[in-house]
């Protein structure tokens, strides 16, 4: 009987991966968190200024979501492009399904969210809205939510028998413009940008009904001028604690998961944009809109006061945590940096050049629901 197998110089595993946008080539920077170091790049990926991506379970697999509607399948490990359909006139993200069986893109031309075999690229589901649809996620068993910006509303869309059976959950609010969901798929808290308040679905439910959540948070105080919409997702919950980036304002909101009750307010440098719960619940980093978009704060989930304050430079675009925590990846796009730190020293590990580099995707999100 005779073995065979790969040399292990000719092997690399997945785990430690992760692809950075590199928005102004339309090209992905393939990391290695370990050594903390650009290995590869992959080029021709079309209009990448608002991309983002999702993973094969095996984490193989990248599903790369372009503003041109372009949907690109990438092999991480061979470093290649191995499927591209230009599905939309333009897009704003998808998701995979629980099962990794499907792809859905949300689009803002033509509208609507179309569904593909993750495999092959094939339509599977063409779902029009007659507008524009934000803040798709998975849930588990098949089924993909995602809200509805003309309308207000909130669909949930089931795959789980071959067919798409569709659910319309009317009065979520004026424009949402971005949603969440929680790990367990229970929890999905959209956010408005024509109202003065969120609006939360237990997905649990037989029905799911609206519920609004921190209503009035800005009453009696002028909105600020948008720059750039904040975002929400799932890894804003910090222990039983969402924490939310308030619209036009300079702060952050904390809202008790269990409740959906309002637990506190932390002042900000800025407008925020992102905030992330370290991996363990204990600190959230934020980034800012621009003109502010230099610094990031750190806060702490305990007292709710910002404990650290740096600039690592212009144009400060995205977050990503190693899965347990212990560094935290930023893109700095004016500075055409990667940019490594501790978080627990907050000491700078290392930078790492890049192309205009924006949203940051490790392989650990193949494993969470709502990334």
């Amino acid at each position: 009987m005779c073995a065979t197998g790969l040399a292990a110089q000719d092997i690399r595993a997945t785990g430690d991966l992760g692809l950075v946008v590199e928005r102004a080539t339309g090209s992905l920077v393939v990391v290695d968190q370990s050594e903390r170091a650009r290995i590869g790049r992959i080029e021709g990926l079309g209009d990448l200024s608002h991309a983002s991506l999702v993973y094969s379970p095996d984490e193989r697999f990248a599903y790369v979501f372009g503003r041109d509607g372009g949907l690109t399948k990438v092999d991480i490990v061979e470093q290649s492009v191995v499927g591209r359909v230009m599905q939309a006139g333009n897009s704003i993200g998808g998701a995979i399904s629980d099962d990794g069986q499907y792809v859905a893109v949300s689009n803002y031309e033509p509208g609507g969210v179309r569904i593909f075999d993750a495999d092959t690229l094939d339509l599977v589901a063409d779902i029009p809205t007659g507008g524009k649809t934000i803040g798709l996620v998975d849930i588990p068993g098949g089924r993909f939510v995602f809200s509805l910006w003309d309308q207000g509303e909130t669909w949930i869309a089931d795959l789980s028998s071959g067919e798409t059976r569709i659910t319309k959950i009317e009065g979520m609010g004026t424009n949402p413009y971005d949603a969440l969901v929680t790990g367990d798929g229970r929890t999905y808290i959209a956010g408005l940008f024509g109202e003065d308040h969120l609006t939360a679905l237990d997905l649990w439910q037989d029905i799911p009904r609206p519920q609004k959540i921190l209503p009035g948070y800005a009453e009696g105080r002028e909105g600020l001028p948008v720059y750039k919409m904040p975002h929400l997702e799932g890894w804003a919950l910090a222990g039983h604690e969402f924490v939310l980036p308030a619209m036009g304002q300079h702060e952050v909101l904390w809202v008790d998961a269990r409740s959906l009750q309002e637990t506190g307010r932390t002042a900000t440098h800025g407008q925020p944009v992102f905030a992330m719960a370290r991996p363990d619940g204990r600190q959230v980093w934020v980034n800012f809109a621009h003109p502010k978009n230099d610094t990031i704060q750190v806060i702490d989930t305990i007292t709710k006061d910002v404990i650290h304050q740096f600039k690592p430079g212009p144009g400060v675009l995205h977050m990503e945590f190693t899965p347990r925590g212990h560094e935290v990846w930023l893109s700095v796009r004016d500075a055409g940096k990667i940019m490594v730190y501790d978080t627990q020293t907050f000491e700078k590990l290392r930078e790492i050049d890049a192309e205009s580099p924006s949203g940051i995707f490790f392989t650990a999100r193949a494993h969470r629901t709502g990334l």
